[in-house]
């Protein structure tokens, strides 16, 4: 692998129904998503073909349905989702997974709240 190769995508919105509370899932919320993949990107920059890369639009629809998705309690079962989802692409190593709620059920003011896990082959 070619370590320092990544793919960055960052603020994915999407609707969905996760949360610990009954409102949560009934009147659900956005949710942002942010993945940075690790993958070598030689082979793109030597075809100059998308073939040979992840297509980033594919991979922002494929987030967003998974945050569509059947709902969750919580952020790091999202999370874990969205990284088994990146990961069933064989040419990626590794992934980090962001994801932010931003209308958190929080009493105080607050900017974000967000769980990032990190999942690699082994």
């Amino acid at each position: 692998m070619d370590a320092a190769d990544r793919i960055t995508l960052t603020g994915v919105r999407a609707f969905g129904y996760h949360g610990v509370y009954p409102d949560e899932k009934r009147e659900g919320q956005e949710f942002v998503v942010d993945a940075v993949l690790e993958l070598s990107l030689r082979r793109a920059a030597e075809t100059d073909d998308v073939v040979d890369t992840v297509h980033y639009g594919e991979l922002a629809e494929r987030l967003v349905a998974v945050v569509e998705g059947e709902p969750v309690d919580l952020l790091e079962t999202l999370a874990q989702r969205l990284a088994d989802d990146v990961m069933s692409d064989t040419r990626i190593d590794a992934v980090t997974i962001t994801v932010h709620k931003p209308q958190a059920p929080i009493t105080v003011p607050f900017g974000d709240v967000s769980v990032t896990i990190a999942r690699g082959r082994s």
